[in-house]
């Protein structure tokens, strides 16, 4: 469920906070093989089922990329803010990719505002992302994202 969050503004006052998780998300292997095809990344540990089924997972498992690159569609199913016209991904401090997602797990996201700067037209975001993977006690990955967003 998305939360919506008033004005851009209305976070500045949040650092430190837990916004809304996303709502889970499945990463199904056609998915996984899109992405491979998008990467040029076809390691066997991610598209081939049968080689992956003997391998130290028992199955196929998304690329880390692959994981890190959900974290705009998580952040979309977790939270909109009302008067922002656009947002652009600035980058990203740190990431680490602490667990693997076996094809069609299901993740979700936990965002927890860290930092928010004015810039002219906005604010930069600075957000801890952590993706869980349902089941799993260990995250996925941890990653601190930077984004502008524009009102």
């Amino acid at each position: 469920m998305t939360v919506t969050i008033p004005t851009l503004a209305s976070l500045q006052p949040r650092i430190g906070e837990p916004l809304a998780p996303s709502d889970w998300v499945l990463v199904a292997q056609q998915r996984i093989d899109l992405f491979a095809q998008a990467t040029g990344d076809h390691q066997w540990i991610h598209v081939d089922r049968e080689k992956a089924a003997a391998g130290p997972f028992g199955t196929t498992i998304a690329h880390g990329f692959l994981t890190l690159s959900l974290i705009p569609e998580l952040a979309d199913k977790a939270m909109a803010i009302a008067d922002v016209k656009m947002g652009v991904n600035y980058g990203l401090n740190r990431v680490r990719f602490t667990a693997p997602v076996p094809s069609d797990s299901r993740v979700r996201a936990h965002f927890v505002l860290k930092g928010y700067e004015p810039i002219e037209g906005g604010a930069q975001l600075t957000m801890e992302v952590t993706v869980e993977r349902e089941g799993s006690s260990k995250p996925a990955c941890i990653a601190e994202a930077v984004s502008r967003r524009f009102v």
